[in-house]
């Protein structure tokens, strides 16, 4: 049997586990929270203090961290991308008599994703520091340019990449909120925590599927894992651009700022890798192949290797000035 109709078999192997994975790792629509229960209500006579108390809390916040916060908004609504993408994934069926439970965990995933995008740009939007039409601009050109993660079709380097980014993605919400608070920005604040908190649902929903498939498949999961971290876990939004510029040029920029502010850092990268290796028990793993266990070899020594190279990385102190933000003035 061919490696890719293994993983199709056991991808309906482990089919029956999806309904579980559903309620333990997702919020039922009906209880989870709503865009609305942390913005200004409109309906209300208060509105427009409350949104006068938005754009005053906002003026606090620095250039660096609009431009992480609008690069993350931007990077969250960029959903119809990553669900199309998951859509046609090998094993997973969402047409007619065919459509499976993976096809039903797609689509309430990224339907508890697309609130992130939501309720930032209301935000965004009332906050009166960004200029929405260049956000809004980026935002249809990362929709309509797409991506690649280098994970192809393939069910096993798909699940290693959702598992790391959406680690990284709490990572990222939790230390933007935590600057917000910090600058006496409350709303703000909560706001990232909570999204935060639903990624790390999703990481590790998303990390207890490959430990799955590690039960089934070891070794070809084990060389799944080792390829997408030698090709390097790209960011979702790495073909980020803003109007007139090509593929991609802004996101370095916008990477070097998160870096910066150390809302998401190369030394994150690395201890990302470090907990997978740990949770999934790959060096405690038997009966492999001689290609995967080359590939542990590589996964385990991969973190001291990563961490040579990151004392050596320098990140530029200039600010590039984007058309997001620079277009209010802001310094």
């Amino acid at each position: 049997m061919s490696d890719k109709n293994v993983r199709i078999e056991v991808m309906k192997a482990i089919e029956g586990k999806v309904e579980g994975f559903i309620e333990s790792y997702l919020v039922p629509i009906d209880k989870i929270w709503q865009p609305t229960d942390f913005l200004p209500d409109s309906q209300s006579e208060g509105f427009f203090d409350a949104v006068h108390q938005i754009r005053e809390e906002a003026k606090e916040l620095g250039y660096d961290f609009w431009v992480t916060l609008v690069a993350d908004t931007i990077t969250e609504e960029a959903l119809p991308t990553y669900e199309s993408w998951l859509m046609d994934v090998e094993g997973i069926d969402q047409h007619g008599e065919n459509q499976n439970g993976w096809s039903k965990w797609v689509r309430n995933w990224t339907a508890e994703e697309n609130r992130h995008g939501d309720v930032l740009n209301k935000y965004l939007y009332l906050s009166g520091r960004v200029n929405m039409r260049e956000v809004e601009i980026t935002t249809q050109h990362l929709i309509a340019d797409g991506f690649d993660i280098g994970t192809d079709r393939d069910p096993y380097k798909n699940f290693v990449y959702t598992t790391f980014q959406e680690l990284a993605t709490n990572i990222s919400h939790k230390r933007v909120g935590q600057m917000a608070k910090k600058q006496g920005n409350t709303l703000l604040g909560k706001m990232c925590t909570i999204i935060a908190g639903d990624e790390m649902r999703h990481h590790l929903a998303y990390r207890e599927f490959v430990k799955t498939i590690f039960d089934h498949d070891p070794s070809q999961m084990m060389l799944a894992f080792a390829d997408m971290m030698k090709k390097k876990i790209v960011m979702p939004a790495h073909f980020l651009r803003e109007s007139g510029d090509s593929i991609g040029l802004a996101f370095e920029s916008f990477s070097n700022c998160a870096q910066r502010l150390g809302v998401y850092t190369a030394q994150d990268y690395i201890d990302i890798l470090k907990k997978l290796n740990s949770y999934w028990e790959i060096g405690a793993l038997r009966s492999l192949s001689d290609d995967a266990e080359k590939a542990r070899d590589y996964l385990m020594k991969l973190p001291d290797r990563l961490q040579r190279i990151s004392s050596r990385i320098q990140f530029p102190e200039d600010q590039q000035r984007f058309k997001w933000v620079e277009a209010n003035g802001m310094i």
